[in-house]
């Protein structure tokens, strides 16, 4: 089984920052990369304030952050990913993206290397067939936030080896993070039962069954979830949570995965939650006010 000890993350944002956060705190070297490099600095400031937090809750000690601090660099162009014995991918959520930095990666990458997608819904198999590794490419579905949440997804592709998914399952679980196998298809587990949910908690908010305040609580009171279905497709991303519908609109042919035309219509004036500081809710105000 292949031994990895340095780990690349692609992205920056969100996810690939939360990422890099959990691979250093368990003892790995990372390798931080993003298209901008003023991105790379923001996100080791929000590394570190995540820790810092992690620190005063007594979840790990002063030292833990200290060394895990220390383990992450950037990587502002490929060719400085070489050493990489896993790469992970992390950026936005559409196919030919992701697809282009696979190809991009063919000629900096060791033929050992083994190259993951953080894809939320996109196909493994089709994804792998950018690159020079069918056999060491692999999904590893990570839950934002990552440095939080208790489960990672792995899918494998078509042609993903027995010893990339054996080694892949170690890594994961190295990072004291559990592990749900998913099928390749269109937004594996979690996504397929999450995003349609939300999507339909918008067709409530599109029809005029009740407001953003009122859907909110229902869920929260009255099934016991601990964000409202509109105040988590903020903290995703509307964005994301459209990109995942489309996948499964379009991979799965069901009329039930039809994005509600008020998510589209969110993501199309550029309201797309917290990362914006609009989206069904207004977070220029505080507290936050609904913007329906």
């Amino acid at each position: 089984m292949s031994k990895i000890s340095t780990v690349g993350v692609i992205g920056a944002g969100q996810m690939g920052n939360g990422i890099a956060h959990v691979c250093a705190l368990g003892g790995y070297d990372v390798l931080l990369s993003d298209a901008d490099p003023a991105r790379i600095d923001t996100a080791l400031q929000t590394i570190t304030k995540n820790l810092t937090r992690q620190v005063q809750r007594n979840t790990i000690k002063q030292g833990d952050m200290d060394a895990a601090l220390k383990r992450i660099k950037g990587a502002t162009k490929y060719a400085d990913l070489a050493p990489c014995d896993l790469v992970i991918e992390s950026i936005v959520e559409q196919d030919e993206a992701k697809r282009k930095v696979f190809a991009d990666l063919k000629p900096v990458l060791r033929p050992d290397a083994i190259l993951a997608s953080n894809t939320s819904s996109i196909s493994i198999t089709r994804l792998a067939a950018a690159t020079d590794r069918s056999d060491k490419f692999i999904g590893l579905h990570f839950m934002n936030p990552a440095p939080v949440m208790e489960v990672v997804e792995i899918i494998r592709g078509l042609g993903t080896s027995q010893e990339t998914y054996d080694t892949s399952v170690a890594f994961i679980q190295s990072l004291g993070k559990n592990i749900a196998n998913a099928e390749d298809f269109p937004a594996f587990i979690v996504n397929r039962v999450l995003v349609p949910m939300i999507n339909e908690a918008v067709y409530t908010l599109y029809e005029g069954v009740g407001s953003v305040e009122a859907i909110d609580k229902a869920m929260r009171m009255g099934a016991h979830h601990p964000m409202g279905p509109l105040e988590l497709a903020d903290f995703i991303g509307l964005d994301t949570c459209l990109s995942i519908m489309q996948v499964l609109y379009e991979g799965l042919a069901d009329s039930k995965y039809r994005p509600c035309p008020l998510l589209v219509k969110y993501v199309e004036a550029g309201w797309l939650g917290r990362k914006t500081q609009r989206g069904f809710y207004d977070y220029r105000t505080d507290p936050p006010t609904p913007t329906r």
